[in-house]
C-alpha cells in the first residue's frame, strides 16, 4: 500500500497453480470505479504489479486449458497460429503470467458483484464506500435488482429515459443482476 501509494488494498483472492498458488491483491485510489491496479505474489511477502487486462490477452487465454503451472514466466504454446506469426516460423505463444491478468479479469466480469447502496457516486462522478451502509434487509437480500455488477456498465447506457426514472443516479449507476441469464449447462 505504501509503495504503490494506494488508499487501500484488498485481498482478491488465490489461484492454486501446479506447483505454487497466486495469491491476488487489489490497490485502489479514491475512486472506487476507476481500473483497479492488480498486484501477485508466490509468497504473500515480494509482490509484483500485473499488467492491465487487454481484449486480446482475454481471447488468447481462452484458447488454453488445463491448470497454472504456478510459474509467471512459463509459456504456454496455442494451436491457432495467426498469419503474421506463422510467415515468421515462429509459434504463438502467451506467457502464465498474461493468462493470470486474463483470467483475473475473466472472473471479475462473470462474478464481481456488489450489493446496491454498498457505493455511492458523488456529483463529481467518482465511486466511495457508503459509510452509512449497513447491509441489506432480509427481503432485500432476496431479490437479484439488490445486487450489482462491479465493472462498467453495459446495460444501464441501453435503457430509455423513461426506464432511468426510477433509479437513484447515487446508487443505481452499474449494471442489475435482474436481467441476467445463466449460461452453461441447464440454462
Amino acid at each position: 500500500q505504501r509503495d504503490y501509494r494506494f488508499e487501500r488494498v484488498w485481498f482478491w483472492g488465490c489461484i492454486q497453480g501446479v506447483r505454487g498458488a497466486y495469491y491476488i491483491a487489489e490497490g485502489l485510489g479514491p475512486d472506487r470505479a476507476a481500473p483497479r491496479s492488480r498486484l501477485y505474489s508466490l509468497n504473500c511477502v515480494e509482490w509484483s504489479l500485473l499488467p492491465p487486462a487487454t481484449e486480446e490477452m482475454v481471447a488468447q487465454a481462452e484458447q488454453l486449458k488445463g491448470r497454472f503451472l504456478g510459474d509467471p514466466s512459463f509459456e504456454y504454446e496455442y494451436t491457432e497460429i495467426n498469419a503474421e506469426d506463422a510467415e515468421d516460423g515462429k509459434e504463438p505463444v502467451i506467457k502464465e503470467e498474461s493468462r493470470l491478468v486474463a483470467t483475473i479479469e475473466q472472473i471479475d466480469r462473470a462474478v464481481g458483484i456488489i450489493p446496491r447502496g454498498a457505493f455511492v457516486k458523488t456529483p463529481l462522478g467518482s465511486v466511495r464506500e457508503n459509510r452509512n451502509f449497513e447491509g441489506l434487509s432480509l427481503t432485500e437480500a432476496k431479490k437479484l435488482s439488490s445486487y450489482f455488477h462491479f465493472t462498467e456498465p453495459v446495460n444501464l447506457k441501453k435503457k430509455t429515459l423513461l426506464e432511468k426514472a426510477d433509479l437513484d443516479p447515487s446508487t443505481d449507476f452499474l449494471d442489475s443482476l435482474e436481467h441476467d441469464i445463466p449460461q452453461g449447462k441447464g440454462s
